[in-house]
């Protein structure tokens, strides 16, 4: 059982109370602050007839797919793609959908 208190159910602070434990207390001068309220977590039973596996599956970690590696060379590739698009902006004083030939500024042109 895991016992688990709130910085936002905070009803009482101590003498030595830190001024940047305030944050989360809205400034309302007639806030009134008495006590400290705590609550505890209970997980969940298992419903009746369900039966938990006797061992943990052993699984080999994944060479594809969404791995933590792929996603972080995916994530400094889209970095890289986005600085290069700022780069070519700036030195063809353009816009990539300019470049690419879609006009801008004149709205869709959709026969209505």
């Amino acid at each position: 059982m895991a016992s688990l208190s709130s910085s936002f159910l905070s009803t009482k602070l101590s003498p030595n109370y830190s001024q940047n434990h305030h944050l989360f207390l809205p400034n309302n001068p007639n806030l009134k602050i008495t006590k400290r309220t705590s609550f505890n977590i209970q997980a969940a039973k298992v419903p009746p007839g369900v039966e938990l596996p006797k061992e943990v599956p052993k699984l080999s970690k994944p060479l594809l797919g969404f791995t933590n590696t792929a996603e972080i060379w995916n994530s400094r590739a889209c970095m890289i793609g986005l600085i290069g698009t700022f780069i070519v902006e700036l030195i063809f004083n353009k816009g990539i959908l300019e470049m690419i030939g879609v006009e801008i500024g004149k709205g869709l042109d959709i026969p209505l």
